[in-house]
């Protein structure tokens, strides 16, 4: 995903620099172990990435028949740029993983290079997928977004509420989550629900509060993915 800082987040974006922006993403593996998701059954399903950042997730699952697009802030910016903005992040982020290893479990991935590795291909599926069919790809800045009421039958959003609750306050959290259940008919799902700390959001049950009154389901549920230890669970709300 594309990680921004909270004030073009909220609006006030036109002054936006790529700097600003971090641009790295998970691989299509990963959003399936992450979100539940069998590969088998996305054919026919129209499905929204958001925030979608360097994720190959859209590119794998439109070549297995789903209908998905992906929305981010960064992709206001041109192809190239992102692709030489997304080296240089993942470049920072092994730099910045090697003093905090401690904090993640390495069974995923093996080791350093080999995130490395995988973060590099998300990169390369997902901008080469932006080359051949940018309609996939949209920019949005949250929490606005330019689809229609009940477009997505599925909605996925990895890494970014919750993971950022240092900088995201609750009001955003509140109206972002609105948006997201706006534009979807079926089910969204959030991944993980814990903070950068490893810890279960600590707004949480006042954020599901706010959409109680909607009559949507609610859960809380482990996967079989965990990367940073303590971050394995996803929420699915059901309409």
């Amino acid at each position: 995903m594309s990680e921004n800082r909270r004030d073009e987040q909220t609006g006030r974006s036109s002054a936006l620099e790529l700097d600003q922006i971090v641009f790295i993403g998970r691989t299509f593996e990963e959003y399936v172990r992450m979100f539940d998701l069998r590969p088998e059954e996305l054919r026919g399903t129209s499905i929204l990435d958001c925030p979608g950042g360097a994720c190959s997730f859209t590119a794998r699952a439109c070549e297995l028949g789903a209908r998905a697009v992906a929305a981010d802030i960064a992709y206001a910016f041109d192809l190239e740029s992102l692709r030489l903005k997304g080296q240089a992040d993942i470049d920072h982020t092994m730099r910045q993983l090697s003093k905090v290893s401690d904090g993640f479990r390495w069974e995923e991935h093996g080791s350093i290079d080999g995130l490395k590795v995988e973060r590099l291909r998300a990169l390369r599926e997902s901008t080469d997928d932006m080359a051949n069919f940018p309609e996939r790809y949209v920019s949005a800045v949250l929490p606005g977004l330019p689809f229609e009421d009940e477009w997505f039958d599925l909605t996925l959003s990895a890494h970014f509420l919750f993971t950022y609750a240092d900088q995201l306050d609750l009001d955003f959290h509140v109206r972002t989550l609105r948006e997201l259940l706006r534009v979807t008919k079926g089910e969204l799902r959030i991944f993980p629900t814990a903070d950068r700390s490893g810890k279960r959001y600590s707004q949480m049950d006042e954020l599901l509060a706010s959409v109680a009154d909607s009559g949507y389901s609610v859960s809380e549920v482990k996967t079989a993915y965990e990367f940073q230890s303590g971050a394995h669970t996803m929420l699915i709300i059901r309409k």
